[in-house]
C-alpha cells in the first residue's frame, strides 16, 4: 500500500486533496501535516511514498521543508501546491526535484500530480 503526506496550513485544501486522491486510489494511506516542520518529523517517522506540499505556510516555507524532506528520503515523490504562482517559486520548486502545480486544486491538477507520482 502506498503511503502519501498531505502539507498545507489549510485543513479545507487538505480535505480537497485527500478527496481527490482517494477516489482514484482508495487504498492509500494518508497523513496530513499543517506546517513544514510536522511534515519533516512525519516524513521521518512514516516514510511516505508521495507527498503533496503548499509552500506558503506558517513557519518555514514548502519548498525548504520539501528539500528537508528529500535530502532524507531521496525517492519520496513532492508535488509542490500553490497560489503563489511567482516564477521564482517554480523554479526553486524545481531546482530541489519537486514538481510545481498551481492552485485552485482541481481534478485536472491531481490528474497531473498523480501522473508525475506515476513516473
Amino acid at each position: 500500500m502506498k503511503k502519501i503526506l498531505i502539507v498545507d496550513d489549510s485543513k479545507v485544501s487538505r480535505m480537497v486533496i485527500r478527496a481527490h486522491i482517494k477516489a482514484v486510489h482508495p487504498d492509500w494511506e494518508f497523513i496530513e501535516a499543517a506546517t513544514g516542520d510536522d511534515a519533516i518529523r512525519i516524513a521521518a517517522e512514516s516514510r511516505p511514498d508521495y507527498c503533496t506540499m503548499d509552500i506558503n505556510m506558517p513557519g518555514m516555507l514548502g519548498t525548504d521543508a520539501a528539500e528537508i524532506i528529500l535530502k532524507d528520503n531521496p525517492s519520496i515523490r513532492i508535488a509542490i501546491f500553490s497560489a503563489n504562482v511567482q516564477d521564482t517559486m517554480q523554479v526553486r520548486a524545481n531546482s530541489i526535484g519537486t514538481t510545481f502545480v498551481a492552485k485552485p486544486v482541481t481534478e485536472k491538477s491531481i490528474a497531473v500530480v498523480l501522473d508525475y507520482f506515476a513516473r
